[in-house]
């Protein structure tokens, strides 16, 4: 059997090489292999991190009888949620359809098209308590494909349908400032009074919810009480200051030891946001330099990178161990080798990273946190790009993937690129943020939607009609849409060009009902709603050439409530401003001193000394 998965830029493919069961990779050979077999695909997938993911290749896809069975009747892809987030977004919607227990690993069946007939998630290798086990299920699936072909092909061409044709939200209107509180009263209404958060197990940081509630007056305590329980509680490592992905008792406790980068760079922005509202938040500032620390010292990989994750499982004494290596203080771990990373460079959730480093290194003075923020950005704009200038998503070392970029990825790095360069004053950062939205604007003029992935998304979705477009839906992180209209709104903030605006209006309008009713499910569109009823407030610093606009800066500068606060010299403003970055024209030191324009809607006052 030809070993497919041994090369692969996935460290979760790579992980499942030794199988028995002769995986292929995503790609259109697989369903042709299929097509010409006559036989059902299986999909499974998964991320590197994912524990259940673990469980079950030990227990079914190492094993030689389940493998055979699968060999013999079907071609089996395996896929890296994380390298293909459209894929699974499209068969997440498709699984919906067959059960509502939806997570990883997902386990999807379908035609050589590549629409399911039947999904699920992980299965156990014998039955428990009713629950099939994954030997049973190939064989039901077997005998439906085999003796009742017709209503499975029915079934499959009905979900399809439902896939492609559905509805993109129309219409709506940006909600009122008594709108956005009353989402705020939602998210309170489920606080979890004794221990912190919202709802009860499985507890999840949800940190764009918490991001949104610190943006308004209403919900700022709310978020900082959120991030003071979370700060003391099992959800953090105290000792190498990273967050669990999440808790699976109400307390916090028996975390998922998985610790991703999307879960610890929103979090550092939210931790730096409280502590800049009240500097008497020690708690505030100790966990955003634990977080920052564990992004540099664990995350950050040699080329300037961010991995995605790190494992939650360990070798120790021989065995794996989850959570194992975390029990363990500090003197303990270094008797033992660290959880893997998966060292898989996503250019979307680098964004995130590189985004609130360079923002908490201007709250907090950091300089270090500015220089790491520098290196991933300078990192991803040298290695994710295709020769034709198109984004990649995804590079290990030097090899990237053959994943397009995904529409998550263009808004999380423009809005990366624009904090980095307002932090540094480096005009180049906001050109490659404008381009990264002109890329997606452009292609969403194109399809008839405000923003779309450039080439369309993945074409082996596009040829079988379920690529899954528009979908707001928000999880753990921003969505495509939700980090484009982000990054066109802080786009429009220093370049005063109308359409970035507009393109922000547009994109959220159709889902601002969709969020005010479920807001702990899109904090990051709420925030950039509730943004969008006020007027922007606009911080520039300006040096004389040859000083450095951060060097003792006053804490009141560096705390400031704002939508942008840069820190620029003289001809760092010139440049911007040549570049077409409408904020910074004009603004010159003052008879050779430091000054501070502070603006409303690019109307600034008179320059202030600092």
């Amino acid at each position: 059997m030809v070993n497919r998965l041994a090369t692969s830029l996935s460290p979760y493919l790579r992980a499942h090489a030794d199988n028995p069961v002769d995986w292929r990779e995503w790609g259109q050979d697989a369903f042709d292999e299929a097509s010409a077999r006559d036989v059902p695909v299986f999909i499974s997938i998964g991320y590197s991190t994912c524990h259940w993911c673990h469980v079950m290749a030990r227990e079914s896809f190492r094993d030689p009888e389940i493998a055979a069975v699968l060999n013999d009747n079907f071609v089996s892809i395996k896929v890296d949620r994380e390298e293909h987030p459209g894929v699974d977004a499209s068969y997440i919607a498709q699984a919906a359809a067959f059960t509502r227990q939806l997570g990883w690993p997902l386990s999807i069946f379908t035609t050589s098209e590549g629409v399911a007939f039947h999904a699920g998630t992980y299965y156990p290798p014998v039955p428990i308590q009713g629950h099939p086990s994954f030997r049973q299920l190939l064989a039901a699936v077997l005998d439906a494909w085999t003796n009742r072909r017709t209503e499975v092909l029915q079934n499959a061409r009905a979900i399809g349908d439902a896939i492609a044709s559905s509805p993109v939200p129309e219409g709506g209107a940006l909600p009122a400032p008594a709108d956005i509180d009353a989402a705020v009263k939602r998210i309170a209404d489920s606080e979890d009074l004794q221990f912190g958060g919202f709802g009860a197990a499985p507890k999840f940081p949800v940190a764009p919810a918490v991001n949104f509630l610190l943006d308004t007056e209403v919900g700022m305590e709310l978020g900082a009480r959120t991030l003071e329980k979370m700060a003391a509680s099992p959800l953090r490592d105290a000792v190498e200051g990273g967050f669990f992905r999440y808790a699976t008792q109400r307390d916090w406790s028996d975390p998922h030891y998985e610790r991703m980068l999307y879960d610890n760079a929103i979090l550092l922005d939210a931790y730096a946001t409280a502590w800049a509202h009240d500097p008497a938040r020690n708690w505030a500032a100790e966990t955003a330099a634990g977080i920052a620390r564990f992004l540099g010292d664990v995350l950050q990989l040699p080329s300037g990178g961010f991995a995605s994750a790190q494992d939650s499982e360990s070798v120790i004494d021989g065995a794996r161990s989850e959570g194992g290596y975390y029990a363990r203080d500090a003197a303990g771990r270094e008797e033992l080798e660290p959880p893997a990373l998966d060292e898989k460079v996503l250019a979307g959730w680098n964004g995130l990273a590189i985004g609130a480093l360079a923002r908490a290194a201007v709250v907090f003075d950091r300089v270090d946190w500015l220089d790491s923020a520098r290196a991933a950005a300078d990192h991803v704009l040298a290695h994710h790009r295709t020769p034709d200038g198109r984004l990649v998503r995804a590079s290990v070392a030097e090899r990237r993937s053959s994943a397009p970029a995904a529409l998550e990825d263009y808004g999380m790095l423009a809005s990366g690129l624009l904090n980095l360069a307002a932090a540094t004053g480096e005009t180049s950062y906001a050109v490659e943020a404008r381009a990264l939205v002109d890329d997606v604007l452009t292609a969403g003029d194109a399809a008839g939607t405000v923003f779309a992935e450039p080439g369309g998304g993945d074409p082996i979705l596009a040829a079988a009609g379920i690529v899954l477009a528009g979908d707001p839906s928000e999880g753990a992180y921003p969505s495509g849409i939700s980090s484009c209209a982000t990054a066109a709104w802080r786009l429009h903030s220093v370049t005063g060009d109308r359409r970035y605006l507009d393109a922000a209006v547009s994109a959220l309008e159709p889902i601002s009902e969709l969020a005010l009713a479920n807001p702990l499910s899109f904090g990051t569109s709420l925030a950039l709603l509730s943004r969008l009823t006020r007027t922007p407030v606009q911080l520039v610093v300006v040096s004389p050439d040859g000083s450095s606009p951060a060097q003792e800066l006053p804490a009141t500068i560096r705390t400031r409530p704002t939508d942008v606060t840069a820190l620029v010299t003289e001809q760092q403003a010139a440049a911007f401003a040549a570049a077409g970055f409408e904020l910074f024209d004009a603004r010159t030191p003052q008879n050779g001193a430091r000054v501070a324009y502070l603006c409303e809607n690019f109307t600034c006052r008179l320059p202030e000394k600092v």
